[in-house]
C-alpha cells in the first residue's frame, strides 16, 4: 500500500464535512481553505505539489512539473498535509465549499484513478497523486470548457470530492450513452469513454440557455452527476444580488422597483 490508510465519518445532510481519525503517523493531504478543525497532536504542514510517492521518488524537476500542472486546473501550486504527531488516534475535519455532498471514493476499488471535475476534490490520503487529466481530443480542449481540464486521483487510499446539491450515481452499461451539462459533470471511473459534443442548431444556440457544449460519456463504468455546481450557483446569486453599490435597496428584493414607488424613493 503506498497511501496512508484512513478511516472517517461523513457528519450532516446539506453542508457535510469529513471527520478523518488518523493513527499516529498517518496524514491526510487537502486543499487549501478545506480545513474545519482537529484535535492536539495535528500538525499543519504546506508543501509543494500533492506529497504523494510517485513525486517524492522524483527529482526537483518532477516536483516542478507535477506542481505546475495544478495551475491549468485553477488550484494553488501548493497543498496541506495534516499528520497526526502524536501517540494516539487523532481527528482532523474538513468541510464542503457549498451545499452539497461529500462522496468517498476508494481508489482501490476503481482500478487505482478515478477523473473528477478541477474543484471537485477536497481531501485525501496521504499517498494518493492528484494531477491532471489531459484529453487527447481536440472537441474537449477548444469546447470543453468546465470539462476540459479534468483532475484525476490515482493511487490505492482514500480520496473525497465534493457534488453540490443533488448527486446521481448512474452505472453505465457497454455502450450506454450519457449526456451531461460539462459543470454537472462531478467524475467517473477510468473505464469510461468521454468526449464533449456540440448542441446544434441556431435556435438551441441562440435562445436555449443551456450553454453551447454538453459531455457525452460511454460505457462501461461509473458517472457521478451534481444537480448544483458552483458557477450555476455563483450565476443565481450575482444576479440577485443588489446592484449600484448597496444604494439600490430594492432591487435584489422580491418587491423591486415595485417596492420603491410603494415605500417611496429617499434618494
Amino acid at each position: 500500500m503506498n497511501a496512508h490508510e484512513i478511516d472517517y465519518e461523513i457528519f450532516g445532510e446539506e453542508m457535510q464535512y469529513v471527520s478523518i481519525e488518523l493513527d499516529p503517523g498517518e496524514a491526510v493531504v487537502a486543499e487549501a481553505g478545506s480545513f474545519m478543525m482537529s484535535e492536539p497532536d495535528i500538525k499543519m504542514e504546506t508543501i509543494f505539489g500533492d506529497g504523494s510517492h510517485k513525486e517524492s521518488q522524483g527529482g526537483i524537476l518532477d516536483k516542478v512539473l507535477s506542481a505546475g500542472k495544478r495551475i491549468l486546473t485553477g488550484e494553488s501550486l501548493f497543498m496541506t498535509v495534516f499528520y497526526n504527531t502524536g501517540r494516539a488516534k487523532r481527528a482532523v475535519s474538513f468541510a464542503s465549499p457549498y451545499p452539497g455532498k461529500i462522496m468517498p471514493i476508494d481508489l482501490s476499488e476503481k482500478g487505482g484513478r478515478f477523473i473528477c471535475q478541477k474543484d471537485a476534490f477536497l481531501c485525501a490520503a496521504k499517498g494518493v497523486s492528484v494531477g491532471i487529466e489531459f484529453s487527447k481530443r481536440l472537441g474537449r480542449g477548444f469546447f470543453g470548457g468546465e470539462g476540459f481540464i479534468m483532475q484525476k486521483l490515482e493511487g490505492d487510499g482514500m480520496a473525497f470530492v465534493h457534488a453540490g446539491g443533488t448527486m446521481a450515481r448512474k452505472q453505465l452499461a457497454p455502450g450506454e450513452v450519457l449526456r451531461v451539462d460539462t459543470g454537472c459533470l462531478v467524475g467517473f471511473t477510468q473505464t469510461v469513454d468521454y468526449d464533449v459534443e456540440f448542441v446544434g442548431g441556431i435556435r438551441n444556440t441562440l435562445f436555449g440557455g443551456e450553454g453551447l457544449f454538453f459531455a457525452t460519456l460511454k460505457g462501461p463504468g461509473i458517472v457521478y452527476v451534481q444537480s448544483l455546481p458552483f458557477s450555476r450557483l455563483a450565476e443565481r446569486v450575482w444576479a440577485a444580488a443588489p446592484k449600484g453599490g448597496g444604494r439600490d435597496k430594492g432591487e435584489g428584493s422580491i418587491l423591486g422597483g415595485l417596492g420603491d414607488i410603494v415605500m417611496g424613493d429617499n434618494r
